[in-house]
């Protein structure tokens, strides 16, 4: 059985929320989050969340392991098969979500909530909102006329997405300039194995 090492609100929720969409028995392992003073300081294999163990494999890094449940454990769900006209813009959101959307979230994050200097700051807290608005202009304007990313099938590019867009609310960088995100978030919400995910 897979096993996930969990806390609410990390990153951890995208592989919950994954492992619920495509109804994988699962064990959760909680462990209490550790306001971290430095990378890789939590109580799990990697020091870090979310962990999910297979197995003999332990893998860690929320997209690598969506990557992994989807080809592994999916049976085609979630994910184009590779070599269609849908597989690119799929791997182009899964990574968008972490790599470029999520980037200038965390740093607000953690002068915000972990460094609590987010005032001594301002210019480094200004630079990480220009640059998360500007991120997500690019979703909001691929959202037009869609219900999720790659149309109208919901896939693993969504759960990626949706955790971030969820942290970018929390620090009130949504709002009434992106009015397709905040009706693509509404959809993610209504979804049952989100509430799943996320009822702690």
């Amino acid at each position: 059985m897979l096993a996930l090492y969990y806390a609410p609100r990390t990153r951890s929720v995208r592989i919950r929320w994954l492992l619920e969409e495509l109804a994988l028995p699962h064990e959760l392992r909680r462990v209490p989050f550790e306001p971290p003073r430095a990378m890789f300081t939590q109580s799990t294999p990697s020091g870090k969340f979310p962990v999910l163990v297979d197995g003999d494999v332990v893998i860690f890094e929320s997209g690598a392991i969506l990557e992994y449940v989807l080809e592994r454990h999916a049976g085609g769900r979630l994910a184009p098969p590779v070599g269609s006209a849908l597989r690119g813009p799929f791997l182009q959101w899964v990574h968008f979500a972490e790599s470029t959307a999520f980037p200038p979230v965390g740093i607000i994050v953690w002068h915000t909530f972990y460094k609590q200097n987010a005032a001594e700051v301002p210019s480094v807290i200004e630079d990480a909102r220009v640059r998360a608005l500007a991120g997500f202009d690019v979703v909001e304007r691929a959202l037009a006329g869609r219900d999720f990313l790659l149309g109208e099938e919901f896939s693993g590019a969504d759960v990626m997405m949706g955790f971030t867009l969820e942290a970018a609310r929390v620090m009130g960088l949504l709002g009434d300039a992106h009015p397709n995100l905040g009706a693509y978030l509404l959809r993610l919400e209504s979804r049952p194995a989100f509430q799943r995910a996320t009822a702690d």
